[in-house]
C-alpha cells in the first residue's frame, strides 16, 4: 500500500537534461515542482558532444557559467571519413554561426549532474533514487506517480500534471502505447571509454572524429578527463548476432580495426570502462502532451546520434513543455491547442536532423557493403509515414511529401558552406533530393527577378503601389493559434500556407495587413488604412515594414503573383 499521497503542482519523471530544464524553468516561476530521478548522480550516460544550439538554453537556464568552468573541450566542429573520398575533411560552426563558433564535448555524469543542481537551486524539489513504477490516472486523464523511494516505500504523489522526461525507458509512453519505431534506423551502437587515445592535428584537437567503414561507422569523441569516447554502429540484427558470438569487448575492438583512421588513433589506447550496448533507439510518440501529462526529450522520441542532436532536442523540448504547462496551469481552456504546438514545434525540429540523417546516409559513398546498401534506398513513403502518424495525433494530416518538402526549404538558400549544405555535398546526393533543391532555389530567384523589376525605377505615385494588387497563396490563410513568449504560449496569428502548415507566426502589423491582401486592394490602399491616423515618421516606418513584409512572402510563395488592375 502506498504510504502517504502528497500533492504538487508538476511531477517529472526523470532528472536528465529535459527533466532538470523543465524543473529549472518552471520552479524559477514560482510553480510547485518535484522531480524523481531513479539513479543518484553523478551516473554514467552516453551522448558527450553538444550543439551551439544548445548553448543559448544553457545560458538562458542559468547554468551556463558552472559549464564554462567545468573545464569540458570546446567542440569547433567535425572531422569525418565520410561521402565521396576515404580522406578526413573538416567542418566548422563557426562558418555558419559567429554568435556561438563552438559546443563543447561533455562528460555526461558531470553535465548532467550541474543541471540538475542547477534545478535545485531554482528551488525545484529534487528527490534521487526514486524509481517511478506507475504513472496513475483517474477517468482518463493523468494525475500523479507511484514510486519506490529506495527504503522499500512505496509513496503516491499527486499532481496537476507528470511530465515524463524518463529517457528511452518512456515510462508514460510504453503505459499508453504511444511510442511508434522507425523504419529506417534500425541501427546498435556499442561503445565504451579509452585512455590514452591519440587525438586529431590542430586545429582539430577537440572535434568529433566520425569514420565510415563497411559495417557502420564510429565516433571518437575527445573529453576532458583525458578518455576518448568511442562508439561503433551498426545494423541492430548484424549487431546482437555478433555481440552474442565475441562478446560486447571484442566485438567492439573488431568494428575498430576494420576503420584504418580510428585504428590509428586507437593503437595504444586502453578501454579503461564498457563496452555498453544500445538498440533500437529510433523511435517517436503518436502524442508527447495529452490530458494531465506531457513528454519530454528521449521520452518523446530518439534519432539516431550521427548529428549529435540528443542533448539539443532534450533542452528544446524542455524550454517548449516548461511553457506548455506554465500554460495550461494559468488558462486550461488552452491545453489542447498548446498541446498541438508544443508538438509540432518539437517535432519540426525532430524531423529536421532525421531527413538530414537519412540524406547523410544515403550519400556516402566511403564504405561500400550491405549495410551502406540498404541505407541508400530512399523510400520517400517510409520517411512520410512519422509524419503522418504524429500530426494525426494532434487532428491534423500533412501531405505525405512534407518532411522531405520541409528539409529541402530548409536546405535551399543556403551557402555552399552552410552546416547542412557543407556536410550533404561532400557525398553523392539522391538526384531527386537535389532536383528539389534546385527547384525551390529557382522558384525564389524568379520571383526575386520579378519583384525587382517590379519596383526598380518605379515612381510610386505612378507606378505599382497603385497598379498591383496582392494575394494570398491558393491555400494559405491566417489562423489564430497559441504563439511562444516569455515562457508561456500566448493567442496570436499565424500564416498558414501549403509548405508551412504548422505556421508562420506574424506580429499585429504583418497580421492587419495580411487581413487586407485580398487580390483586389492594391498596395497603395493597404498602406493607406494602415497608416490612417499615423504621424508621418509613424507612417513612413510602417510603409517601410508592410513593403518589406510583402517582399519577403512573396519571395517565399506565401503571396501570390501580383496582379494589375
Amino acid at each position: 500500500m502506498p504510504h502517504q499521497t502528497p500533492t504538487t503542482d508538476v511531477v517529472i519523471i526523470g532528472g536528465g537534461p529535459a527533466g532538470s530544464t523543465v524543473a529549472t524553468m518552471l520552479a524559477r516561476k514560482g510553480v510547485r515542482t518535484l522531480l524523481l530521478e531513479r539513479e543518484r548522480f553523478p551516473r554514467e550516460h552516453v551522448g558527450e558532444s553538444l550543439l551551439p544550439a544548445s548553448i543559448p538554453v544553457l545560458d538562458d537556464l542559468g547554468v551556463l557559467p558552472a559549464v564554462e568552468r567545468a573545464g569540458f573541450l570546446p567542440k569547433w566542429g567535425a572531422t569525418m571519413v565520410w561521402g565521396k573520398e576515404n580522406s578526413p575533411w573538416s567542418w566548422y560552426f563557426k562558418e555558419t554561426n559567429r554568435r556561438h563558433p563552438h559546443a563543447y564535448q561533455v562528460w555526461r555524469p558531470q553535465f548532467d549532474e550541474l543541471l540538475l543542481d542547477n534545478s535545485r537551486q531554482h528551488g525545484a524539489e529534487v528527490r534521487e533514487g526514486c524509481r517511478v513504477v506507475e504513472v496513475l490516472s483517474e477517468q482518463g486523464r493523468v494525475n500523479g506517480v507511484r514510486y519506490h523511494n529506495g527504503d522499500g516505500r512505496d509513496i503516491e504523489v499527486r499532481a496537476s500534471i507528470v511530465v515524463d522526461a524518463s529517457g528511452q525507458a518512456g515510462i508514460l509512453s510504453h503505459q499508453l502505447g504511444l511510442r511508434q519505431w522507425d523504419p529506417f534506423f534500425r541501427n546498435l551502437a556499442a561503445y565504451a571509454y579509452f585512455d590514452g587515445a591519440e587525438r586529431l592535428p590542430a586545429p582539430d584537437a577537440h572535434n568529433i572524429f566520425i569514420e565510415s567503414y563497411p559495417q557502420g561507422w564510429l565516433w571518437n569523441i575527445p573529453l576532458h578527463t583525458g578518455w576518448a569516447s568511442v562508439g561503433a554502429v551498426v545494423d541492430s540484427a548484424a549487431g546482437q548476432e555478433g555481440i552474442a558470438k565475441q562478446g560486447p569487448e571484442q566485438f567492439l575492438k573488431e568494428q575498430i580495426g576494420q576503420a584504418p583512421h580510428m585504428a590509428e588513433m586507437l593503437a595504444g589506447a586502453k578501454l579503461v570502462s564498457g563496452p555498453f550496448i544500445i538498440k533500437d533507439w529510433s523511435y517517436l510518440c503518436d502524442r508527447v502532451a495529452g490530458d494531465g501529462y506531457v513528454l519530454v526529450g528521449d521520452a518523446a522520441c530518439f534519432i539516431d546520434p550521427l548529428f549529435s542532436s540528443g542533448v539539443h532536442l532534450a533542452l528544446l523540448s524542455g524550454v517548449l513543455a516548461a511553457a506548455y504547462v506554465t500554460t495550461v496551469l494559468k488558462d486550461a481552456t488552452m491545453s489542447e491547442a498548446a498541446a498541438q504546438v508544443y508538438q509540432e514545434m518539437y517535432y519540426q525540429e525532430y524531423e529536421h536532423f532525421r531527413e538530414l540523417a537519412k540524406l547523410f546516409y544515403s550519400s556516402n559513398r566511403s564504405a561500400d557493403s550491405y549495410f551502406w546498401e540498404a541505407r541508400r534506398l530512399l523510400d520517400d513513403r517510409s520517411m512520410a509515414g512519422v509524419g503522418r502518424r504524429y500530426m494525426a495525433g494532434v487532428g491534423r494530416r500533412y501531405n505525405e511529401d512534407t518532411p522531405r518538402q520541409a528539409f529541402i526549404r530548409a536546405v535551399a538558400g543556403q551557402s555552399p558552406r552552410g552546416y547542412e549544405r557543407a556536410v550533404l555535398e561532400r557525398g553523392q546526393l539522391p538526384p531527386e533530393f537535389v532536383q528539389g533543391i534546385r527547384e525551390v532555389e529557382a522558384a525564389r530567384e524568379r520571383r526575386q527577378a520579378r519583384f525587382q523589376e517590379t519596383v526598380s525605377g518605379a515612381e510610386p505615385e505612378q507606378g505599382w503601389l497603385h497598379a498591383w494588387a496582392p494575394r494570398l497563396s491558393e491555400g494559405s490563410r491566417l489562423e489564430r493559434k497559441p504563439l511562444l513568449g516569455d515562457g508561456e504560449f500566448q493567442w496570436g496569428e499565424v500564416l498558414i500556407t501549403p509548405e508551412r502548415p504548422e505556421g508562420i507566426p506574424c506580429g499585429g502589423l504583418v497580421a492587419a495587413m495580411l487581413s487586407l491582401v485580398d487580390g483586389r486592394a492594391t498596395v497603395a490602399e493597404i498602406l493607406g488604412r494602415l497608416m490612417a491616423g499615423e504621424e508621418q515618421s509613424q507612417a513612413d516606418q510602417v510603409a517601410g515594414n508592410v513593403l518589406a513584409a510583402l517582399r519577403i512572402l512573396y519571395v517565399e510563395g506565401a503571396v501570390e503573383e501580383w496582379r494589375g488592375l
